[in-house]
């Protein structure tokens, strides 16, 4: 009778245990993935800052900046992958497309950026670059046919209205208008690139292609092109001797885009690339906490409507909704 009864004992005990053990790993893989998430946000939210900063303590131009950052990043990414032997071969068109991807995601759309920091504050870009979820709905239309979701109207319209709204008091002073419009025109068309550049990491996974490796090669290309534009322009690619100039330089190229990629790639695997877009919606108000604290941003009226119609647009955009209420939004 008491082995019968240890027989039937054992299991229930294991089957305790488990439950332990999984509500741990449930636990841990949470937490893992809130200090990715927050990293991510912070990371991200903070290097706008950290572009005005570069800019506002050197005279190099911004194509060297540019060139410098991602060089930087490239060579250490690079040394990284190839110690843990995570560096993948890649064919000739695989090293093509990643010329392309350094053109759109590592190099010009940055020059827009850096050049938009003249005239519009760091916070209100990080604004504007948080809409390429709705460059990226479009953009997969175009290149892959894959339908955007009927959400997609509504987040366009709140994003623009958004938009409008944060810049309203700034377009009403004709004075500083033509300064305004290159702002935004310049920030809109970096982000463009931005979205481009996804649209070749999309190929690069859906070929199975490394997305680390691709990204490093991407950072790599990217860095050669700003040199040859800088060399092309009669431009020395010195840098800027000075600690705010380099100071920067480190932050962007090492925290900005080897630790901040390497965050976001390791969440998107975690969680998936839809729910790891949730961290563009919380970039603005970072950015903007900075800009406020050190560019001395003022926030008038129509500035806190602006930014919420914004998030709700991107919000709007690719929250994952119930079923339920799925069919009433839509």
């Amino acid at each position: 009778m008491r082995k019968i009864l240890q027989t039937l004992r054992n299991p229930l005990q294991d089957q305790g245990a488990l439950r332990v053990q999984t509500r741990r790993f449930a636990v841990e893989n949470l937490v893992m993935n809130l200090f990715l998430y927050l990293s991510v946000v912070l990371i991200w939210g903070t290097t706008w800052i950290a572009i005005y900063a570069q800019q506002s303590a050197g005279i190099s131009a911004v194509t060297v900046a540019v060139f410098w950052r991602f060089l930087l990043a490239s060579l250490v990414m690079l040394l990284l992958l190839k110690l843990i032997k995570r560096l993948h071969r890649l064919t000739l068109q695989d090293h093509l497309f990643c010329v392309l991807q350094g053109c759109c995601v590592f190099g010009f759309n940055f020059v827009c950026f850096y050049y938009a920091s003249g005239y519009i504050s760091s916070g209100l870009e990080s604004v504007i670059f948080s809409m390429a979820v709705m460059y990226n709905a479009i953009n997969s239309w175009i290149f892959f046919r894959q339908r955007p979701s009927a959400r997609l109207i509504p987040a366009i319209v709140l994003g623009m209205a958004g938009i409008v709204a944060l810049f309203w008091h700034d377009l009403r002073s004709t004075q500083a208008s033509a300064g305004l419009m290159w702002g935004i025109g310049l920030s809109a068309l970096g982000t463009l690139g931005f979205s481009f550049g996804n649209m070749i990491s999309q190929r690069h996974q859906r070929l199975q292609r490394d997305v680390l490796t691709t990204n490093s090669y991407g950072m790599l290309y990217g860095a050669l092109i700003m040199a040859l534009v800088s060399l092309l322009q009669g431009v020395s690619l010195q840098p800027t001797w000075n600690t705010q100039w380099f100071g920067a330089l480190i932050y962007l190229a090492i925290v900005g885009s080897v630790m901040g990629f390497g965050a976001y790639f390791t969440l998107v695997g975690r969680i998936g690339a839809s729910r790891a877009a949730y961290t563009t919606v919380l970039f603005p108000p970072v950015a903007l906490a900075l800009s406020t604290r050190y560019e001395g941003y003022e926030w008038h009226a129509s500035a806190i409507p602006g930014l919420v119609m914004i998030l709700l647009g991107n919000i709007v955009m690719f929250a994952r909704w119930p079923a339920s209420r799925r069919r009433i939004i839509i």
